[in-house]
């Protein structure tokens, strides 16, 4: 039954995600559906919390100060809403659950930086996701073709009756 289970499971994940941990300062990209339009908005914020590091479900809560007001969201590293996780900093913490942060503001607030290959950890590739984009940028390519040819045949065929009707002009002088 457990084999069963993990493929599922393995179904739904990612290929490539990000490694997070608690302490990192991080970009979320998450995709916002209103009414018919999509668009991608960006949460920074701390990583207080992550939760079943290699499961389909792993979780991290981030907390940030908006307006003046603690804001904290939780999102599902997997889920296909999460576009890119992108690590900005990285901080030495010695646990996973970060929750006295949310008492601290202003420099108690303020975290140890840690030195990191930015480019290293923020370099994920998912295929698919390059896949789909490569799709749409050739099916654009395509239709800027398409659309050049149909302008040329319309050109071509202006110009032909316009030759046709000086053609009759000089036939009728």
């Amino acid at each position: 039954m457990s084999e069963v289970l993990q493929t599922i499971n393995d179904q739904y994940k990612k290929k490539a995600v990000v490694s997070v941990k608690s302490g990192d300062t991080v970009k979320v990209h998450q995709k916002i559906k209103e009414g018919n339009k999509e668009r991608i908005q960006v949460f920074q914020g701390l990583v207080i919390k992550t939760s079943k590091k290699n499961s389909h479900t792993s979780r991290i809560t981030v907390r940030r100060i908006a307006s003046g007001i603690g804001v904290e969201k939780s999102f599902l590293l997997h889920s296909p809403l999460v576009t890119k996780i992108e690590v900005v900093k990285r901080s030495k913490v010695r646990r996973n659950y970060l929750s006295y942060m949310r008492t601290r503001t202003g420099k108690s607030a303020r975290m140890t930086g840690v030195d990191f290959d930015r480019s290293a950890v923020n370099d994920i590739r998912d295929e698919s996701i390059e896949a789909e984009e490569e799709k749409v940028r050739l099916q654009k390519v395509e239709e800027a073709k398409a659309k050049a040819e149909a302008k040329e045949q319309e050109e071509k065929a202006l110009a032909d009756k316009a030759a046709e009707v000086e053609a009759r002009h000089k036939e009728a002088s």
